[in-house]
């Protein structure tokens, strides 16, 4: 019964019921098995006033931990960098406020622009030819690229490295599940994807080769030669998960063979917001456009002449016949896409970079801060962007503990995910962070 949280009385239920001929609102369930189903009210406090409420609430948020009260030094997938105050103001204008799904263009040329000024960002920054308007986050991106890489090629296998985010391999194979596609992970060695395992086991079968760069461990992979190794299979595309940050400062991945680019966007003005919602976003080169999922924006002529902009290209089964549906991509992340665009034509080329080095100087710093007593060891020796992994005998989970009694959130524990890195923890360093919160960090883990 969830009548103290409705409007609705019993009496009003009483009434709907005999309407529809039912006894009781539970017959509306009776398709679900007895064995399944809960039996019983939902453990619900009595109704409270709003001001009752307000206040169990504020409580309740009081309880997590906010960056804007403590330190943050967790990364893997999600970052805490500056996001400048011109973004809120430009997001809450009357031009953008239909960011769904702009099906009307002469009603929706606020929204058509960003979403065309936002692909045309993606494809500078990336270096390919076509940019959707945006997926759902990382992780789906990774699984939509994957599933476009592989119709193009007519190829049912798909090669993915253990380096790459543990989530979006997790998503990547539910997708794959019932598509009838096999997915194969490369092991890692020293932190990066076997190269070796990688030749090994691309075929003529091999319809797609996922790396991630930085990787899940901050490590900078070798694109051009995993790019090298991919194409001697015919048809096969190289797919990189790449931080957009990151490429303030490395090589393109266009440059480097890479034949469809995703990533996750939140880093570019985009709060953290305990999880989501996110970015994810999916660049390509032109031969992969029919098939690109979501839909392309384009600018052209109104009758008088004027600029103005439309959508140009959407491949989704709601469009077009069921049977030459390339995706069920429903929304692009409207909201979040325009926040990107803000970003990234307030910082332009050199603020970007600017980000990037204050984020890998830092980073690099932290990570010898450290080490430098030899209580906490690294774990790998490779060449890393904004993130990195230390290892101690002490337990991680109580080190991530004693971290948040000093205001500071900690890393990320890698044993969750990767057993044999157990008491490893993923430290991230942003442009945000301090030399005194980098020092504190370091003294309150010398001290544990």
């Amino acid at each position: 019964m969830m009548y103290p949280y409705i409007p609705h009385t019993p009496e009003d239920e009483r009434e709907m019921l005999d309407a529809i001929g039912l006894k009781s609102s539970s017959e509306l369930f009776s398709d679900i098995p007895e064995d399944v189903a809960l039996n019983r009210d939902l453990n619900l406090k009595p109704s409270m006033s709003e001001l009752e409420v307000k206040s169990y609430l504020n409580n309740l948020a009081a309880k997590n931990c906010s960056t804007s009260k403590m330190t943050c030094f967790l990364g893997a997938g999600a970052y805490d960098h500056y996001i400048p105050s011109i973004i809120d103001h430009i997001i809450s204008r009357s031009e953008f406020y239909t960011s769904y799904t702009p099906y009307q263009p002469e009603i929706s040329q606020g929204t058509l622009q960003y979403l065309f000024e936002y692909q045309t960002l993606i494809c500078n920054l990336t270096g390919m030819d076509v940019a959707n308007a945006s997926l759902y986050d990382g992780g789906t991106a990774i699984a939509e690229a994957a599933l476009m890489a592989a119709s193009v090629a007519r190829k049912d296998e798909i090669i993915i490295s253990k380096t790459v985010n543990p989530q979006a391999r997790r998503i990547l194979k539910t997708y794959a599940h019932n598509q009838g596609f096999t997915i194969k992970e490369v092991e890692m060695k020293d932190g990066i994807t076997d190269l070796e395992e990688l030749e090994s086991m691309v075929s003529d079968d091999t319809g797609a080769v996922i790396v991630q760069s930085p990787n899940f461990f901050g490590i900078i992979e070798d694109l051009e030669a995993t790019s090298q190794i991919t194409h001697k299979a015919k048809k096969a595309a190289v797919i990189a998960s790449v931080d957009p940050i990151s490429l303030g400062i490395l090589k393109k991945p266009a440059d480097l063979g890479v034949d469809i680019v995703v990533g996750e966007g939140q880093g570019m003005g985009i709060p953290l917001s305990f999880g989501g919602p996110y970015l994810g976003f999916i660049a390509v080169k032109k031969n992969y456009m029919r098939k690109l999922p979501g839909r392309i924006v384009g600018q052209t002529e109104d009758v008088d002449g004027k600029r103005s902009f439309v959508l140009t290209l959407t491949a989704r089964e709601q469009h077009i016949r069921r049977e030459k549906a390339t995706s069920n991509i429903c929304s692009n992340q409207g909201l979040n896409t325009l926040a990107a665009t803000v970003y990234m034509v307030t910082l332009g080329k050199e603020g970007l970079r600017e980000v990037a080095l204050q984020s890998t100087k830092k980073a690099h710093y932290a990570f010898e801060k450290l080490i430098e007593s030899g209580k906490y060891k690294p774990v790998f020796d490779k060449p890393f962007f904004k993130e990195f992994a230390i290892k101690s005998d002490i337990d991680a989970d109580k080190i991530i503990a004693d971290l948040r009694k000093e205001d500071i959130i900690g890393g990320y524990h890698l044993g969750i995910d990767y057993p044999q890195l157990n008491n490893s923890i993923l430290y991230a360093v942003t442009e945000k962070r301090t030399k005194e919160e980098i020092d504190k960090l370091s003294s309150v883990l010398e001290g544990i």
